[in-house]
């Protein structure tokens, strides 16, 4: 499929990468009220799903990204915005992300697409919804493209395709572009809730024999992915895990119409973030680079009412899909 050209034209301030980044999170006020549907999964443990419903017969599976939750304000954001075109929403909170710790000592990573199977099949199971689209923003975005790509013809018909935003498809080089100094301000925020998570589950499951010591100390990704991720989900190292666990060797696999967005500013991505070949050689994968957009932000002015270009572009996409697998 042609890539597509993006007609996202934020204003002065929005056109840099941070600030459309920040502003988000920090600005925005959008608000929801949920009803929550906790299930218990096949290992034991539960995930929470907060639905939010307009009595529709489509609903969209919303995934966070890395320590989000259905609280995350382009969740709630996407969430009203589709009830208000008059469809249902349910954001999927991955293990240990809906204000509760789970029970396991394992929670969720980039690849931990079973639970993404678990949930689908549970709402193909337990609902009756016509249509069933997935949206997954960062890390979530790549849960979304590694389930397509795996589930290839194998997809229930009810799945219609997928949107997936500011996605780092290529772990390994995603990571080393969050080393860099430009991303220090972000890497605090994320570790900071990621290791207190992990030293929460060290004091529950002694047995881990955490190195304390070395988690203070970490600094990126892969120091956590050492002390944490491999051993817990079975990884021979890091290298392994980003191998495993990223959605681009996938990508060609997809057999549903899918949407990725990735903005060029986004100071998370790295240029192996970009699948312009991927997109051209498959008829159900489509790319999106806008020029501007920073990561998860997609704002257009200080205007509310201007910002939902995003909104509006996933929709627009989602209805041409649930279309081409209609008629």
């Amino acid at each position: 499929m042609p890539v597509f050209e993006s007609n996202f034209k934020p204003t002065v301030p929005f056109r840099n990468g941070h600030f459309n980044t920040v502003y988000r999170p920090l600005f925005m006020k959008d608000t929801i009220v949920y009803n929550r549907k906790r299930i218990t999964t096949w290992d034991k443990d539960f995930i929470d799903l907060d639905f939010s419903t307009v009595n529709s017969n489509t609903l969209v599976v919303l995934i966070h990204g890395l320590e989000g939750s259905s609280q995350s304000k382009y969740i709630i954001s996407h969430a009203n915005h589709f009830n208000n075109i008059g469809l249902d929403t349910v954001c999927f909170n991955l293990r240990g992300c809906s204000g509760e710790d789970n029970l396991l000592l394992s929670t969720y990573h980039s690849g931990k697409t079973e639970d993404v199977e678990f949930v689908i099949n549970y709402l193909l199971e337990h609902y009756n919804y016509q249509n069933i689209v997935i949206v997954g923003f960062s890390l979530g975005g790549n849960l979304t493209l590694k389930y397509l790509g795996e589930q290839g013809n194998n997809l229930s018909s009810t799945v219609k395709g997928g949107i997936a935003v500011s996605v780092p498809i290529h772990i390994e080089s995603a990571e080393k572009e969050l080393d860099k100094l430009k991303n220090k301000f972000y890497m605090e925020m994320f570790f900071k809730t990621m290791k207190s998570k992990v030293l929460e589950k060290s004091m529950k499951f002694p047995e881990f024999n955490l190195d304390k010591k070395k988690l203070y100390k970490a600094t990126k990704f892969k120091h956590l992915e050492k002390l944490y991720t491999c051993p817990v989900f079975g990884f021979d190292s890091p290298l392994d895990y980003w191998t495993k666990a990223s959605s681009k060797p996938h990508l060609p696999q997809i057999k549903a119409p899918t949407l990725l967005i990735n903005a060029k500013d986004d100071s998370f991505l790295s240029r192996e973030c970009y699948p312009y070949e991927e997109a051209k050689k498959s008829d159900y994968f489509f790319f999106e680079e806008t020029k501007f957009g920073g990561h998860c932000g997609f704002m257009t002015s200080f205007k509310p009412e201007d910002n939902t270009w995003l909104e509006h572009r996933i929709s627009r996409f989602m209805k041409q899909v649930i279309e081409i697998k209609t008629h």
